[in-house]
């Protein structure tokens, strides 16, 4: 029983990253900390391999970090799984943003599924605009289905 109830522990706390990491995508990072964000959205600002906005991964580990403290460190064990949610999001989100959808590094060359494709229809409408205001698609794994769709049908259906 315990060890369903940690694993519900990181399966939900990895499925409530999914609307913390929207939240913060679209009111902090498009946001207060745009100055951070911008150059995402304009690569001809980067300088180097690292862009401003890979300070959000420190900014995300943090939270992780105060949870795998807390539950080795206190009577409150199950905090150390909220920990393993929050971490394994971020390597998702990783994997699939870093590395899927923006080549940063040459893995996953091959993924070719309607739900991959969708994933990276709904991040380019996103790019679509350079500026902090106007986009949308703010998430990564929760794909609204006009992203299933071909882009031509995208105005005409919801």
């Amino acid at each position: 029983m315990t060890f369903l109830f940690y694993i519900a522990i990181i399966l939900i706390t990895f499925i409530g990253m999914e609307f913390v990491a929207w939240f913060a995508h679209k009111f902090v990072m498009h946001g207060l900390l745009w100055s951070w964000h911008e150059d995402h959205h304009k690569p001809h600002l980067k300088e180097g391999f690292f862009e401003k906005n890979d300070l959000f991964f420190l900014v995300f580990a943090i939270p992780s970090m105060i949870f795998y403290i807390l539950g080795t460190s206190t009577p409150a064990f199950w905090m150390f799984f909220v920990g393993v949610g929050i971490s394994l999001y971020g390597l998702t989100y990783f994997l699939i943003h870093d590395v899927y959808i923006h080549r940063r590094f040459p893995w996953f060359k091959q993924l070719d599924t309607k739900y991959s494709r969708a994933i990276l229809r709904a991040h380019g409408d996103h790019h679509s605009k350079q500026t902090k205001e106007e986009c949308h698609s703010f998430g990564l794994l929760l794909v609204n289905p006009k992203y299933f769709r071909k882009r031509s049908s995208w105005k005409t259906k919801s």
